[in-house]
């Protein structure tokens, strides 16, 4: 039997404040959706039906309290992405929703229970966004951020432990028998008794096993810590790429490393963030485009990156047309480590200028299309068939007009050069990625339970 041909595989990248950057300026960009519920609605329904696989919510915990930021850009208020997610899973009948949710300032059972509850509430849906976290630790009894690397390692405990949780009930352990009284099969149901450098958790976990098995894990590390968890246990990768060469690297490298842990490459999708402007012709993308510029304040812009890249230079202090002056040494960051690499490795590939810098990565360092429906599909196809992606993460630059546009005018060219699907081929998130639910690993044969609560 032919096996099914591969298709290619969208994601919408979303904040709980409903916009990124300056779009938020843009006269057809929603303003209020981070406390009007029916905005989120609406564009989860609109992403639905352009057939789109996930709902992606990136989240920070902790609001800046830089003056310039806090004045000008939207970062809060934002919604709970997995408290959004709860609402919108009744709004929704088939795209799989993804909630960033910290390993570093969370804890494992509450994780592993709202996941499932989640799972459960959207019909086998759910998502985890298994993040470390940028920053926020004065949030959480502390003074600073927590160090990168014990960041990495507790994150892999803490995977341990969430699906070790997850893995908790047998399929049969709640005969809920009205007659004989029995509720529950105690040989049925595992303790975990994890005890780590990080967690002591005992188990089992409260809630129902989740419909998928495990929710679909994602994650967005491209550090060197990042690569070996996302091959590890990601299943949806987020990245940034501004070059299709770093982008088969990245793709090659994840999916080796992914061999010694057992898995199977095919079962991992890899999605760089792209921002489409799209128009039906190029001169009206171009119009869109330069509409979104004409509302960026550069001093604003450049004051933001500096602060997000850590490059030990004050960008905003230098003429627009000046070349960066990049140093020797580019100080260590303890928050965005790949995405700093990412933007030193273009700075010296290109030698821009601090204009050419601004306006390329105002999108957090992932690349910007400005084309049409056909220039933007022969992108996406030259990437996805040279092994350079499984698909994208879409960033809009607008909502509600930009998801919209994307819906209506990419995805239908899309589908025409048989790329993307024109229905949901299942019920569940796997089932639509086209990958199996995740196995009990300790009550895989009905008559043996092992470690049982017994």
């Amino acid at each position: 039997m032919s096996q099914p041909a591969r298709k290619l595989r969208l994601g919408a990248y979303m904040s709980g404040s409903g916009v990124q950057g300056d779009s938020w300026r843009h006269p057809d960009t929603d303003t209020d959706a981070y406390s009007q519920f029916a905005r989120y609605r609406h564009y989860a329904q609109t992403l639905e039906r352009g057939c789109f696989d996930a709902l992606f919510f990136f989240d920070n915990l902790f609001m800046s309290t830089d003056p310039v930021s806090l004045a000008h850009s939207p970062g809060a208020p934002r919604w709970d992405p997995v408290v959004l997610l709860a609402g919108l899973a009744g709004a929704t009948k088939h795209i799989g929703l993804v909630a960033s949710v910290s390993t570093t300032y969370s804890e494992p059972y509450n994780v592993a229970r709202a996941f499932a509850s989640l799972d459960h509430l959207s019909g086998g849906r759910a998502g985890w966004n298994m993040v470390t976290s940028t920053g926020g630790g004065e949030n959480f009894n502390r003074d600073d951020h927590v160090d990168h690397a014990v960041r990495y390692e507790r994150a892999n405990e803490f995977y341990d432990v969430v699906t070790g949780l997850w893995d908790s009930h047998a399929d049969d352990a709640f005969p809920r028998n009205k007659a004989t009284g029995q509720w529950a099969d105690p040989a049925r149901i595992r303790k975990l008794d994890h005890r780590g450098k990080h967690f002591r958790v005992r188990g089992p976990l409260s809630a129902p096993r989740p419909v998928q098995g495990w929710p679909v894990i994602a994650q967005a590390g491209s550090s060197e810590a990042g690569r070996e968890l996302a091959a590890r246990a990601g299943e949806l990768l987020y990245t940034a790429a501004q070059d299709i060469e770093d982008a088969r690297a990245f793709y090659t490298d994840v999916k080796t490393r992914a061999l010694k842990y057992g898995r199977r490459p095919e079962h991992i999708f890899i999605l760089p963030g792209v921002s489409p402007i799209v128009g039906r012709t190029q001169a009206e993308a171009q119009d869109i485009y330069d509409t979104l510029l004409a509302h960026r304040d550069p001093a604003v812009v450049l004051h933001s990156l500096t602060n997000y890249a850590s490059l030990g230079i004050d960008l905003g202090s230098l003429p627009l047309d000046a070349k960066v002056p990049l140093p020797e040494q580019v100080p260590e960051t303890n928050s965005h480590k790949s995405r700093q690499k990412l933007l030193v490795d273009w700075i010296r590939r290109e030698r821009p200028t601090v204009r050419q810098l601004y306006t390329r990565f105002t999108g957090g360092g992932h690349r910007v299309l400005v084309g049409t429906p056909e220039s933007i599909a022969d992108d996406f196809q030259h990437w996805f068939e040279t092994g350079a992606a499984d698909g994208f993460n879409i960033m809009f630059p607008s909502a509600p007009s930009g998801i919209e546009d994307f819906v209506d005018l990419v995805v239908p060219e899309l589908q025409r050069r048989g790329l993307f699907r024109t229905r949901y081929e299942g019920h569940t998130f796997r089932e639509n990625l086209g990958v199996p639910a995740v196995p009990n690993r300790h009550f895989n044969d009905a008559a043996t339970a092992v470690a049982s609560v017994a």
